[in-house]
């Protein structure tokens, strides 16, 4: 393993309830609109608040239900690929890795069929059929570390590549709807009424969404090589696991503040923006806000978060990658997008959410964190920086 080699960014991909494409999302975070969810159309979503964020019918007729997260993460992975500059032909001649992380994996066609056909399929096989579809028969893996997978998906593709063992990944993650989670979040009462509403005074819960983020990841070295100028880079990869409650966070938020005190380093200084976890939950805004003020410090009121879930609604295991293509996005183009109008922000939540126009990163700190927790104690966080600027 060469914990030295650095570890960059060459392509980004995104679906999301705004539609399909990093371009899409980046016009989103640029107006900063209120999306309220949508109720599927589903007769069996027998539950109080069947609502959620679906992604648009991107290829009506084309793709049964029960494909979705798949069919979300094929997209998202060709225009990651299309963006680092490879293809079918390409990826034949490279050591090229799937890993993909999700909640549910792909559920629906095994809660569709319960109780009529009698057929059950292995929900976890979003990255397997990924690599079938692209041809690709070299390291594959399915993660399902709740709503954290899609960070712990990315920490695994850093590995790969520092271990010299993949030439490309292609990670990130998906998921889709799923009535079992809704129904489960109905019944923790953790479904916000109104809309996902991060680190507003009366939010009442959080609100799911449909979705995919895909990275194509790679050495510094083999970019180079093959001609790549790559912008960002995956600074760090941390991860931490409270084991203490199914649900709940550990109250003392210790392995929260352990996971991302390790991925920022010695260097706290250097981050200027914080994609966070933000879900809408009571007790997770408040705990994450705290412990974003130990590891950063005085500076924590001062540097700038955009709550990702507030535009697009919580997307489960895919949101840690959605967030890594939100930061890679604010890196590329220089500058925070105005968050979401929140009526009110919680007093409780002692951090910054510019809501009034776009604002740039404080000079000299040009590294984006990224949080996500998921149930079971599972903590990731990342940080992605500019190529050639601050590092840890």
């Amino acid at each position: 393993m060469n914990r030295e080699a650095e570890v960059v960014v060459t392509g980004i991909g995104a679906v999301t309830c705004h539609g399909a494409g990093a371009g899409t999302l980046w016009r989103a975070m640029t107006a900063a609109g209120v999306r309220l969810p949508d109720r599927p159309a589903d007769p069996l979503a027998r539950m109080e608040l069947p609502l959620i964020n679906l992604v648009p019918d991107l290829c009506p007729g084309a793709v049964p239900a029960a494909g979705r997260a798949s069919r979300f993460a094929s997209l998202a992975a060709a225009e990651a690929l299309s963006d680092a500059g490879l293809d079918a032909a390409s990826l034949s001649t490279l050591r090229t890795a799937v890993v993909l992380g999700s909640c549910m994996g792909e559920p629906g066609g095994n809660e569709r069929g319960r109780g009529t056909d009698g057929g059950w399929a292995p929900p976890f096989r979003l990255a397997t059929a990924l690599a079938a579809e692209l041809g690709l028969f070299a390291t594959v893996h399915d993660l399902g570390n709740a709503c954290a997978a899609g960070g712990y998906a990315l920490g695994v593709a850093a590995d790969l590549v520092r271990a010299g063992e993949a030439d490309v990944v292609i990670a990130g993650g998906s998921d889709a709807y799923s009535r079992v989670a809704l129904g489960c979040f109905n019944r923790l009462g953790a479904v916000d009424p109104e809309r996902c509403r991060p680190f507003e005074r009366d939010r009442a819960g959080t609100v799911f969404a449909e979705g995919a983020g895909i990275l194509v990841v790679e050495s510094a070295a083999h970019a180079r090589a093959r001609g790549a100028l790559p912008a960002v880079r995956l600074d760090a990869v941390a991860w931490s696991c409270d084991a203490d409650h199914p649900t709940a966070p550990g109250a003392d938020g210790e392995q929260i503040v352990r996971a991302m005190r390790e991925a920022v380093g010695g260097a706290p200084d250097t981050v200027g923006c914080v994609v966070p976890h933000g879900t809408g939950t009571r007790l997770n805004d408040v705990l994450e806000s705290r412990a974003l003020h130990r590891v950063l410090g005085p500076r924590a009121a001062r540097v700038p978060l955009f709550s990702l879930k507030a535009l697009l609604g919580h997307s489960g295991g895919a949101s840690a990658a959605l967030g890594a293509v939100a930061a890679a996005l604010i890196l590329r183009h220089g500058e925070i997008p105005p968050n979401v109008p929140l009526k009110e922000q919680d007093p409780e939540c002692a951090v910054l959410l510019p809501q009034d126009g776009p604002v740039p990163p404080a000079a000299g700190a040009g590294r984006v964190l990224v949080n996500a927790y998921g149930f079971g104690g599972n903590n990731a966080s990342l940080v992605l920086a500019r190529t050639g600027g601050e590092s840890r």
